[in-house]
């Protein structure tokens, strides 16, 4: 038994040795249940969906689907209303999130519960928020009454905030804050303090120090998290429905996709219409990502 396991030895760390000469390290092993992971919930799916786009509806193999896409004009305009709620969102979260993020940065007191009032909104979830919206902006919601109340809205003419474009897009910067301010939060406590007190000592106020070493230093997580935050906006659904205008100014292209599917039962037009949702988030983050190496290529926060 003993020598057994004395020949295994042995012949295990043989193994080992030849398999790092080879540039093989074992534990990258540790990856593989990942890796099937991927492979089993995102590229099949997408390989899927990819070959199934290519087959129309009416039969046969081709680009049937796209065609009829792009010339339906009701259904290209998806793209750009899309478009329209989803790039200034993602702008607007990244910018209002920067100067909460820079005031929690110190210490004080109440600074935790403040935190963790601020990332509320993403426990909360897409249909309490959307009830939320309803019930403050409605047109029988608290801000109008509170407008009626003192005589600067009219009774029969009160404020469309919601059940159109400006309902989604306050219900996706409602959600989209907070987890911009979570992210850029990480990266500005990877910014050494010191350079900050290096330069004060200099002579240099706030607004030198954070444009000459926050910002610089800060950019290339604001492209990041503008890269996460422009994705979630941009696959916006249940918003667009509950606290939009679904057939008309907030009509995603999200809806276009799940009617082909749900209700024309037009699996592969479904597919297309994923497809380019997927394309057109591509070219949006190859675009960022092209900004991005233009800035700032050290570390991230400047510790290193």
């Amino acid at each position: 038994m003993t020598a057994v396991a004395v020949e295994a030895g042995p012949q295990a760390s043989s193994l080992r040795h030849r398999l790092a000469e080879r540039g093989v390290d074992s534990t990258l092993l540790l990856i593989a249940p990942a890796t099937v992971f991927i492979l089993l919930l995102f590229i099949y799916p997408f390989l899927y969906g990819l070959g199934l786009s290519f087959q129309p509806k009416e039969g046969g193999i081709g680009l049937g689907s796209y065609r009829r896409f792009f010339a339906d004009a009701y259904e290209v305009g998806t793209i750009w209303k899309t478009m329209r709620l989803a790039l200034p969102a993602a702008f607007f979260n990244v910018i209002a999130s920067v100067p909460i993020a820079m005031k929690l940065r110190g210490r004080f007191r109440g600074k935790r519960l403040l935190s963790t009032m601020l990332v509320i909104p993403i426990s909360l979830g897409t249909v309490l928020t959307a009830e939320g919206l309803l019930n403050f902006a409605g047109r029988a919601g608290w801000i109008n009454r509170f407008l009626m109340a003192i005589h600067l809205v009219d009774r029969d003419h009160p404020l469309a905030l919601v059940n159109n474009y400006w309902g989604v897009l306050f219900s996706l910067i409602i959600t989209g804050v907070p987890f911009a301010f979570l992210l850029i939060s990480s990266y500005l406590s990877g910014i050494d303090p010191s350079l900050e007190k290096a330069a004060a000592i200099m002579g240099a106020d706030w607004r030198k120090r954070f444009s000459k070493i926050i910002l610089p230093l800060l950019a290339p997580g604001l492209a990041t998290t503008f890269m996460l935050t422009f994705v979630l906006a941009f696959s916006v659904f249940p918003s667009a429905t509950l606290v939009g205008d679904p057939a008309g100014s907030t009509r995603v292209i999200s809806l276009a996709a799940y009617q082909a599917y749900a209700e024309d039962f037009d699996y592969s037009s479904a597919s297309a219409i994923a497809i380019l949702m997927g394309l057109i988030e591509l070219i949006v983050l190859a675009l960022v990502m092209g900004w991005r190496s233009t800035l700032y290529r050290g570390s991230t926060g400047g510790k290193g």
